[in-house]
């Protein structure tokens, strides 16, 4: 998962937590606030009954009472509110006011209440007043409000997600041109960019300076060991020729016996390995320093039987079955020589590491537009650390066997000189298949 959306799930997560917060919490502020000013609106109402209150008028509600209650009541008519007054003798809790929510039944009909509680003497006697304001609508309300705020946060959510994201992808837009536009590219140094990347954070323009300046080094280093090998690899074959010749006019001379002439003709031997050794490196220094050109028309098909034909001799010593099906006259641009070498080491490695009477396969098509070839063999195969080191230079499969473990190396160079993905796939006694898979055909 990119960055940008890891950090957006982030933030829709934080909100969305608050969010759960503020919800949970939502019951109880309602009620403060909703609470608060009902008693407030309440106290008003008690503060204009006291204020207003005489004598006269407590007769006259508790002459109209019932006697033996001795207590005055009236309410609305939708029984939103109500009040009561009676008499109580309660002296200790004189001018006291108290708030409570009470279910208070009213003609029949039920109801919860929030219900002042005020106790006040008047000319000696003690009486209780009670206000009392429904509920009822205060409850729907609370839930209308509920439901209203969360729809605005699902709304607030989803907007500053989606400012978020692409707010977020604005600011790694630079991160993001920078990993596509030159870590990408940090296999090769000499085709690395250094233009600066515009943005406007400080961060990524320090990053983009700091990775110019280590592309600079690394080129520089690629570029001195690239020349090391080949300067030694030119040195190395001057003395060697030197050592060939002197050892070859050695060989005329009939003074030699034979165990003479079986250990010069073992340091001839030595000396033609050796050479092939820094011609190889010498033919990988070239390809890795783009010393050749690529502008040949090549048909894949025509290399194959070509190869054929020329290995037909080692492949009839091992009795091996080479079976060409080939059908597609895929061409591309890029140098011959150089992708006859690479196919011809691919084939030989078939061979070299096969069973007796075992066989080979040659085979192409498409995949996506994309053309490949591939060499099976029925062979000794590799198991999965000999696979992951089989590039790498003087590698060998097997120590029985003949070479210098430059052959795959030599083919990974050409096939990365023309772009070409070469895959390899093995099992240990019953082979192994190489692929080589060209960019998308146009």
């Amino acid at each position: 998962m990119k960055i940008k959306h890891q950090l957006s799930i982030f933030n829709a997560l934080t909100r969305l937590l608050v969010i759960v917060i503020l919800w949970l919490m939502l019951p109880v502020l309602v009620q403060n606030v909703v609470y608060h000013h009902i008693n407030n609106g309440l106290l008003e109402k008690k503060k204009k009954f006291i204020d207003h209150l005489n004598k006269e008028e407590i007769n006259d509600f508790i002459e109209n009472a019932d006697d033996s209650t001795e207590t005055y009541s009236q309410f609305s008519t939708l029984h939103s509110e109500f009040l009561v007054l009676s008499k109580v003798p309660m002296k200790a809790r004189h001018n006291k006011t108290t708030f409570s929510n009470e279910y208070r039944k009213i003609e029949g009909e039920e109801n919860e209440y929030r219900i002042l509680q005020h106790h006040f003497s008047f000319e000696g006697e003690d009486y209780q007043l009670e206000i009392g304001s429904s509920l009822n609508e205060i409850k729907d309300l609370t839930f209308v409000i509920r439901f209203f705020i969360i729809i605005v946060f699902v709304v607030i959510l989803f907007i500053t997600f989606l400012a978020d994201t692409f707010y977020i992808e604005y600011l790694l837009k630079p991160f993001y041109k920078i990993i596509d536009t030159k870590i990408r590219r940090v296999n090769e140094p000499e085709a690395f960019d250094h233009t600066p990347i515009k943005a406007a954070s400080r961060d990524f323009r320090e990053l983009d300076f700091v990775l110019n300046q280590m592309m600079d080094r690394i080129a520089e280093l690629f570029k001195k060991e690239k020349q090391f090998i080949s300067n030694v690899s030119h040195e190395l074959l001057t003395p060697i020729a030197l050592l060939k010749n002197k050892l070859e006019n050695l060989l005329q001379n009939e003074s030699l016996d034979d165990n003479a002439v079986d250990k010069i003709a073992g340091s001839l031997k030595t000396l033609d390995m050796l050479k092939k050794i820094i011609n190889n490196l010498l033919l990988i220094s070239r390809i890795d320093n783009n010393q050749y050109q690529a502008n040949e028309e090549i048909n894949v098909k025509e290399i194959v039987c070509d190869l054929q034909e020329d290995l037909q001799d080692r492949i009839e010593d091992r009795e091996i079955v080479f079976t060409n099906t080939i059908n597609h006259d895929f061409v591309f641009t890029g140098n011959k020589t150089l992708i006859h070498i690479l196919i011809y080491n691919l084939v030989t490695n078939a061979i070299k590491y096969n069973k007796p009477k075992g066989i080979i396969l040659a085979e192409d098509g498409f995949v996506d537009d994309h053309y490949f070839i591939s060499i099976k063999d029925s062979g000794i195969g590799m198991d999965e650390s000999q696979t992951e080191k089989i590039f790498s230079r003087f590698a060998r499969i097997s120590s029985d066997q003949e070479g210098q473990g430059l052959g795959l190396a030599i083919a990974e160079s050409i096939a990365s000189f023309h772009h070409i993905q070469i895959k390899v796939k093995s099992i240990v006694n019953e082979g192994t298949i190489f692929t080589l898979w060209f960019e998308k055909a146009n």
